[in-house]
């Protein structure tokens, strides 16, 4: 079966709830997520519907599904951030920018062009947004991840982020 991309709908909150500690249990997920399984286990429903509910709707936030078969095997989130705000790091965005954050493929469905799939919806809803450019940081020792965003069209900008959690790579991709 070919996996249905669709926008999150409030209903899918405990689903795409399950899907995030999915992700975050993953091996890779110390370099991947700056969430952690323990963390995010303990976050109550109201966190999650609340998530789930902005992501569904308007323009400033999009959560896009992957389910195949009923089952969710993957999802990309994008977020519009405002010129002047601050980024999850703490520094300032110069002005309103896509990212793309939240990413996840279940071990099942990698390797079979679906990240690709997720990333070309979340930059055709960037462009309607408006926006020039999607952005996303990723970890500098999570080559998979660096290598699967260089051949989907992102480039280094050429700014690293020093973190808690090590460097993070800045990467930009045109629409």
């Amino acid at each position: 079966m070919t996996p249905t991309i669709r926008r999150i709908v409030p209903e899918d909150w405990a689903r795409a709830r399950d899907l995030r500690l999915a992700a975050l249990a993953d091996p890779a997920a110390a370099v991947a997520f700056l969430d952690t399984l323990e963390v995010a286990s303990a976050r109550p429903d109201e966190f999650w519907i609340d998530r789930t509910a902005r992501a569904s709707h308007g323009g400033e936030a999009l959560q896009l599904l992957a389910e195949d078969g009923g089952v969710l095997v993957g999802t990309v989130t994008v977020l519009v951030q405002g010129a002047g705000s601050a980024d999850y790091f703490g520094a300032i965005i110069p002005e309103r920018r896509a990212i793309l954050v939240g990413v996840y493929v279940e071990p099942a469905a990698r390797g079979t062009g679906l990240i690709g799939e997720l990333v070309e919806r979340a930059c055709a809803w960037s462009r309607e947004q408006g926006l020039a450019a999607l952005h996303l940081d990723v970890h500098a020792d999570n080559p998979r991840a660096r290598a699967a965003y260089e051949r989907l069209g992102f480039r280094a900008t050429g700014h690293v982020l020093e973190t808690a959690a090590g460097h993070e790579v800045q990467m930009v991709r045109a629409l």
